[in-house]
């Protein structure tokens, strides 16, 4: 390696003015080694400039090349891959990483350490040596430019020291006083050596003259010394007489000290007690408030809320550390918990002695009430117990016990308060709703007589079910002729000349209205009692309330729970929950009341489950829109269930009376019953759901309704013996597309049209099986003659055959003069007549159809004389004109 690099500095870097400082042998990692040289080298001239060369060995010869290189203050980092093991890999980060692997750790190690000394001497900057050995980089570069870098190779650098300017003209003026000294350097030398010597014996005698003034010198500083040791006697003995005023100062010091201590133990002291007198002492006049402020006026209630609050501060107050040891405030305490358990009891008397009052003073008004269709007004109540509300807050953070208890007293008083209110408000509803005498009336609303009002009642729910006369017709079910039916329903009216639509219309709006009343009524009532309950209770805020429940009973037995803590209130997770618990209690009879309300208006008009439906998801939608988990939400739910229920119930049993629909075997078909019931059943459901929240249950229904209809008529028309099959379709079918037509409900535009195709499809039918009957031996004599054309005669050899030739058509044709066909259409016309019914008035339409369809066979049978019996002269008897004026003359006549 020695050789290498004396070659290498001969032959690359001495040319460049350059000296090679230390080399290692590397390949790159990872590729196919080929070999080459990492050379660092330092510029000979200033400043030194320092590079990292690569060197490598030329293709073509022995001789080395250089290939690349770097500048030292470009180089970031030095990774030599493993500090403790030996490994020959290391990276050196330029502009970019370049990867060697070298020929032997030692020289990665001694290139590393001389890359490092480099660095310390001449540049300074910070590069990363990672992963390098500490003991690789412990060695220093002092400071000074006279100092090795790398060892023996850098010793070179200062052997060589450049003179300064001085010394250059002292050596100029020596050589020339002596003009050999070039050409002879020895006698040079000789006169210089006998110089110094004389130089050396001048500085000698110099020392040995200077002995007397250090003698001198040595004397003045033994009289110092003793100066000296004289003031350190004197500071001494000052030092002693000090040490007495010393310990005075000190004694004087701890004196001041304990004063001190004394005075802050006092300030202390006088600020516990201010503490304990301003936040434990209560004032009279609180005092005599709470024993024996009056709870019944304004002003009482008032100052034995500010007295409470009072109270409530003072044991609440936050006691320092050791003031519950303290005999008087223990004494203290006691007093407040006194104090505060007799004003309790006395404020929960009082307001249990006014919710009883409430109770008696609330029943004297019912009378008054009943009579017309409204609740009585709770409000004058509210106002009067809401003056209690911070006392309640009070009782509820002071006396949890009592304050279940108070709750349970006003659930129970006011729940057996609303339930006579709201049966006798029902009653009166129910009264309206059947239409009793103003006797019965008189007699149901006097004070208390609930059973003569549920007897009534019932009495009237066990009728017949006649009570509108709205329903008969769906609970007969019967197909008679339009005339009949209207005779028989105008029998069961008692009303003067109104009709039986008229009827059933004014009967169920007066039903609409009353059942609307109803809930208008009960929603501001359950509103009003929440809100109360909500502020006089103190429970707006969503927290939880301490007491664990051990037992409880189901809500439809008439029991939140057995026991709550002492023995109140269901378990509940936030006294939000609790609100909707104290609703349920006080009005558990509004969902079986309104449920029995639904039942009679049911049993009045099964078509009344309409308007429920619509009332009752306008007021269940309002009232979630408030606050979907609320007592009212939740139970106006629960009833729009039930509606829900009936309502499909009404439709599921219309759909069974088509279904048992019985045809008379005597009389024509007509409209059938079931298809004019469903037009006035959508005729009033549009005017009921207009604008409504639940329409798409509607749609549901009008699909299930329509599809029996269809299902339904043409199971009639296939049973009808009197009535052509295609009569009782074409008729019903062309009402229902008018029915549709006219209503315009988009969820039934695909059987508007399937009704309009059914209807089209059978009136065509049945204008082609009437009119095979007037010309009944014509149209068989061309049927012949079109089989023989399908079996494949040609149309012009038709004429040879014999059962069709010509003598035989002239034969046929003579059978069918005008006269004969007007009488056979005279007769079509009566028979068509009478197949249809007067309600559709469909007989000139049919009866035009029929005359278009007449000239159709006319113009076919022409054409197939034509074609078949060319040249023959063979003509029918009468014309196109005389078939038009023989049906405008018989429909005239008629």
């Amino acid at each position: 390696m020695t050789a290498i690099k004396h070659a290498l500095q001969r032959d690359i870097f001495t040319p460049n003015d350059e000296r090679l400082l230390s080399i290692v042998n590397v390949c790159k990692a990872g590729k196919k080694k080929k070999n080459c040289f990492l050379c660092a080298t330092v510029t000979t001239e200033r400043p030194v400039q320092v590079n990292v060369v690569k060197v490598k060995k030329s293709d073509k010869g022995d001789f080395y090349k250089r290939q690349i290189a770097w500048a030292l203050r470009d180089l970031a980092v030095v990774d030599a891959k493993d500090a403790i093991k030996e490994n020959p890999e290391f990276d050196l980060h330029f502009e970019k990483i370049y990867k060697w692997v070298a020929s032997s750790t030692a020289e990665k190690n001694a290139f590393i350490s001389c890359i490092w000394k480099l660095n310390q001497r001449y540049l300074r900057k910070k590069i990363d040596f990672v992963n390098v050995s500490s003991q690789l980089l412990e060695e220093s570069v002092p400071s000074g430019e006279n100092q090795s870098v790398t060892g023996g190779d850098e010793e070179a650098v200062d052997e060589y020291q450049e003179l300064n300017a001085r010394e250059e003209q002292d050596i100029e003026i020596m050589m020339e006083g002596c003009e050999y000294a070039i050409s002879n350097a020895e006698a040079f030398a000789e006169k210089l050596s006998r110089e110094l010597q004389v130089l050396d014996g001048a500085n000698i005698q110099s020392i040995m003259a200077s002995e007397k003034q250090v003698n001198i010198l040595m004397k003045l500083l033994d009289e110092a010394l003793k100066e000296v040791d004289q003031i350190e006697f004197k500071l001494s003995s000052y030092e002693e007489m000090l040490q007495s005023v010393k310990e005075q100062m000190d004694q004087i010091s701890e004196s001041n000290h304990l004063i001190h201590l004394s005075n802050t133990n006092n300030v202390k002291l006088l600020s516990e007690i201010e503490f304990l007198v301003n936040h434990m002492d209560l004032a009279k006049g609180h005092i005599k408030a709470l024993q024996e402020g009056d709870l019944a006026s304004s002003r009482g209630i008032e100052a034995c809320t500010n007295a409470a609050d009072a109270l409530l501060q003072c044991m609440n107050v936050a006691l320092r550390p050791g003031h519950d040891m303290l005999h008087a405030v223990k004494q203290q305490q006691q007093r407040f918990s006194d104090l505060r358990e007799q004003f309790a009891r006395r404020l929960a008397s009082h307001l249990n002695n006014v919710f009883v009052q409430q109770g008696h003073d609330q029943s004297s008004t019912l009378a008054q009430h009943s009579i017309e269709l409204t609740l009585p007004n709770h409000h004058p109540f509210h106002r009067d117990l809401l003056r209690y509300a911070k006392l309640m807050e009070w009782l509820k953070s002071t006396d949890y016990g009592k304050y279940e208890g108070l709750t349970k007293n006003y659930m129970d008083y006011l729940s057996r308060l609303y339930e006579r209110e709201i049966k006798d408000f029902f009653e009166v509803a129910k009264i309206k709703m059947t239409g009793t005498t103003k006797e019965s009336k008189k007699f149901a609303t006097l004070p208390r007589k609930e059973s003569a009002v549920k007897q009534e009642t019932e009495s009237l729910h066990g009728s017949s079910g006649k009570l509108t006369g709205s329903t008969s017709s769906l609970n007969k079910l019967t197909v008679q002729s339009s005339g009949s039916r209207r005779s028989q329903s105008s029998s069961l009216l008692d009303m003067g000349n109104m009709s039986a639509s008229d009827l059933d219309v004014a009967d169920r709006t007066k039903f609409d209205k009353i059942f609307e009343q109803v809930l208008s009524e009960l929603e501001p009532l359950c509103l009003a009692e929440q809100d109360f309950i909500s502020k006089f209770f103190k429970l707006q805020q969503h927290q939880n309330i301490p007491g664990t429940v051990t037992e409880t009973e189901d809500l439809d037995g008439g029991m939140l729970s057995r026991q709550y803590s002492s023995g109140v209130l269901q378990s509940i997770s936030s006294e939000k929950d609790m609100i909707r618990q104290m609703m349920i209690k006080i009005f558990r009879c509004i969902e079986p009341e309104l449920n029995n309300l639904i039942a009679l208006g049911d049993k009045i008009d099964s078509f009344n489950s309409l308007y429920m439906l619509v009332k009752m998801s306008h007021h269940v939608w309002t009232a979630q829109n408030v606050d979907p988990a609320s007592f009212l939400s939740t139970t106006l739910g629960n009833v729009l269930v039930t509606v829900k229920r009936n309502f499909d119930k009404c439709i599921s049993n219309q759909i069974r009376q088509m279904e048992e629909v019985k045809i008379s075997k005597k009389s024509k078909v007509g409209i059938l019953p079931f298809v004019a019931e469903f037009e006035e059943f959508a005729g009033l459901a549009e005017s009921i759901f207009k604008n409504a929240e639940r329409r798409g249950d509607l749609d549901k229904a009008y699909i299930k309704l329509i599809r029996g209809v269809f299902v339904n008529v043409e199971k009639v028309a296939n049973e009808s013996q009197k009535t052509p099959r295609d009569v009782v379709m074409m008729e019903n079918f062309h009402h229902i597309f008018a029915t549709l037509s006219r209503l315009k409900i988009s969820c039934l535009e695909a059987e508007k049209k399937e009704a309009k195709q059914k209807y089209t499809d059978h009136l065509q039918s049945y204008v082609i099986y009437s009119l095979g009957q007037p010309l009944e031996k014509l149209n068989h004599f061309f049927e012949g003659v079109e089989a023989r054309v399908a079996q494949g005669i040609r149309e012009e050899e038709v004429s040879y055959q014999l059962a069709f030739n010509k003598q035989e058509l002239r034969k046929v044709i003579k059978e069918y003069p005008g006269k004969e066909v007007k009488k056979g259409l005279d007769n079509l016309y009566k028979k068509v007549d009478k197949h249809l019914c007067e309600e559709e008035n469909l007989l000139q339409v049919v009866w035009h159809s029929m005359q278009d369809e007449f000239i159709r066979q006319y113009k076919h049978f022409e054409g197939l004389i034509a074609r078949c019996y060319p040249g023959s002269g063979v003509t029918m008897e009468f014309t196109i004109q005389d078939i038009l004026d023989y049906c405008s003359s018989i429909a005239q006549s008629h």
